[in-house]
């Protein structure tokens, strides 16, 4: 990646709103050792990368789905017996070189085909109390580049921290649930696969989506939050988190985001690649903007790239849990103010 130039922040003042108690409660669940436990799993040699259509990657798929179910998650998706299930099945044919595309459509023949590659996002949902036609929608995508040379790519950043934090965020969503807390909004938690092959498993949803889209209010997705990228390691600065779009259909998100934070997680938020004009374009590159071009509010959090960007050695052994936990608990305090607020975004 090439250097970064800092931007020159600015920030509008605000009135800091009151703190929640209840909220801080829950945001306490998204703890280190949880992260730890989860990331340790989903990072492993025996996922071999979790390439999208691999026996990893379908590891990886049951580990989520049965850690939603765990925590009394719904299954939304109704799979061919009309049976609900936490797997939306999908297609992806491959063609010459490296290229990839969703079939939309499969008959018997293709799905035997060559080049066809079965694979399946993840979903859990929490159904909200006062306003369940309202949903907001948290995502990461759990597939990463497989093994190469035979060198194993392990994803621990990408995206692992970030399916990690949503599967800590949908414990202390469950947990509030539980204790008697419901959600006046619904919530649902999407990890999606053949992010790496283009965004695919993303497109798919919003082509054929479980919940429609005209019901969604937001998108909020997380992409490599375990680490520190080159530019704020020379700055000595692990407390921040790059934000992407947040202003760019709803103006109150970022509002929302920017008192969240001051509130709670004090993190330095980093508008530098919120461009979409900037040479990396970010805002392009991850599952968020499939919902951003269907014009549903988002926001991506992400670290930026590192050193060890889709190389083995971006491993748990590197990744920093006390930023991570600090940038899950934003995105779970978001989520939080979004699901209990009084009034929906536009």
């Amino acid at each position: 990646m090439k250097q970064i130039l800092p931007f020159l922040f600015l920030f509008v003042p605000f009135i800091t709103q009151a703190q929640d108690s209840i909220a801080i409660k829950y945001a306490q669940i998204i703890s280190q050792p949880l992260l730890k436990k989860h990331l340790t799993f989903l990072a492993s040699d025996q996922l071999e990368g979790r390439f999208t259509g691999s026996v990893g990657q379908k590891k990886a798929a049951v580990y989520i789905a049965n850690h939603f179910q765990a925590n009394g998650l719904l299954p939304i998706v109704a799979d061919s017996l009309q049976q609900k299930s936490y797997f939306q099945p999908f297609y992806i044919k491959k063609y010459f070189g490296e290229q990839y595309s969703v079939i939309h459509n499969p008959t018997a023949k293709n799905k035997k085909g060559r080049g066809v590659i079965a694979t399946e996002n993840v979903l859990g949902f929490i159904e909200g109390s006062e306003h369940k036609d309202e949903v907001i929608v948290i995502t990461a995508h759990y597939d990463h580049i497989g093994t190469q040379n035979g060198k194993v790519n392990n994803g621990a950043d990408d995206d692992g921290s970030g399916t990690t934090s949503v599967l800590a965020i949908a414990s202390a969503f469950a947990q509030a649930l539980h204790d008697g807390f419901q959600p006046k909004r619904s919530l649902l938690f999407m990890t999606v696969t053949g992010e790496e092959m283009g965004l695919l498993g993303s497109e798919y949803y919003t082509e054929k989506p479980v919940i429609p889209l005209s019901k969604i209010i937001c998108d909020l997705n997380i992409d490599m939050v375990g680490r520190v990228d080159s530019y704020h390691i020379t700055e000595n600065d692990s407390n921040y988190v790059y934000v992407i779009g947040s202003d760019k259909i709803s103006p109150k998100l970022d509002k929302i985001l920017t008192e969240i934070n001051e509130t709670y997680t004090h993190l330095s938020l980093d508008y530098s690649f919120n461009s979409e004009m900037h040479p990396l374009q970010l805002y392009y590159r991850s599952d968020h903007y499939n919902f951003a071009k269907h014009n549903i509010p988002i926001i991506f959090f992400t670290n930026g790239e590192h050193e060890d960007y889709h190389k083995p050695s971006d491993d748990v052994e590197k990744i920093q849990f006390d930023i991570l936990q600090k940038r899950a608990q934003l995105v779970f305090y978001i989520a939080w103010e979004l699901a209990q607020g009084t009034q929906k975004l536009k």
